[in-house]
């Protein structure tokens, strides 16, 4: 199965979970599957035997720095997003208080 393989070479730890993911599969049909179910519990094995840190190779851990610098980036948009959505929620409220004076104005206001 390729997404199983996907996974190991990639060095993210194999369970069934993230396999039927991957796959686009349910894992109840992984379960039902012996060679592909057997094939899972190896390599999760595989990987419980060396600690989970060893999972993923060396190489392809995040340094110290890298996720620092994740998170100054996340915590960025995030501020970028409240300010956004602060924005429009301005914009929202003067449109609909702009709309509703002009019902007002011509008397086509429904609470009147």
């Amino acid at each position: 199965m390729q997404a199983l393989r996907e996974l190991d070479r990639a060095g993210i730890p194999v369970t069934f979970a993230g396999v039927a993911q991957a796959a686009g599969i349910s894992r109840s049909w992984l379960y039902t599957q012996p060679d592909i179910s057997s094939q899972i519990r190896r390599l999760r094995q595989k990987a419980d035997g060396t600690g989970s840190a060893d999972a993923i190779p060396a190489a392809q851990r995040a340094t110290d720095a890298s996720l620092r610098a994740r998170l100054t980036a996340a915590l960025g948009r995030n501020k970028q997003l409240a300010d956004d959505n602060a924005r429009l929620r301005r914009q929202l409220a003067r449109a609909l208080g702009d709309q509703r004076s002009a019902r007002t104005r011509t008397g086509n206001d429904p609470k009147e």
